[in-house]
């Protein structure tokens, strides 16, 4: 039987296709593990307070921006810079959207920015169109879910061995206090 793993995704950025906040639930089997996704879709309309509530919610991140809107792709390094200071010292998990692919002859936002600003935030970036499914919208958030789990299992991994180091820290003091 698969295993199975709940991760929480949020979606920020000002890409002007939902008008109101919205949780969406999917589940998926991602690499042979069934993966519940609870989906917050901000749709740009948070206050400060709100929006760092979701921020704090959320283990994976999609920065949304409209290739359409240069002053939507400028928002996506302050925001990602909001992202460290409330989630530190953990690395942020985040992949890069740039949406409206349908409307290239409208385009503000160059493939190649879009491309360099995801090198600069060391993430994945992809371009597609929610209101026409281009560019395979299902494998961002996929690839997304594969990167939170990679991250829980370096973070597990680091507690359990940190945890191992306490404990053999605090034995070592109690032999040495008993022998001296």
């Amino acid at each position: 039987m698969a295993k199975s793993a709940e991760v929480k995704l949020a979606i920020f950025g000002r890409a002007g296709v939902g008008k109101s906040e919205s949780t969406y639930r999917h589940q998926a089997t991602i690499d042979d593990e069934v993966v519940s996704m609870e989906i917050l879709d901000t749709a740009g309309q948070e206050d400060t307070i709100q929006r760092e509530g979701h921020m704090r919610w959320g283990e994976g991140f999609v920065l949304v921006y409209d290739i359409t809107d240069r002053g939507s792709f400028e928002e996506v390094l302050p925001l990602k810079n909001i992202l460290d200071e409330i989630k530190k010292p953990k690395n942020v998990t985040l992949i890069l959207v740039g949406n409206k692919a349908d409307l290239d002859h409208s385009r503000q936002v160059s493939t190649e920015e879009g491309e360099k600003l995801a090198t600069e935030l060391a993430c994945a970036f992809y371009e597609c169109s929610a209101c026409t499914g281009e560019g395979n919208i299902t494998e961002i958030f996929y690839e997304l879910c594969r990167e939170v789990r990679r991250r829980r299992m370096v973070q597990g991994k680091t507690r359990r061995r940190s945890s191992t180091t306490h404990v053999k820290q605090a034995i070592n003091k109690m032999l040495t206090k008993i022998s001296s």
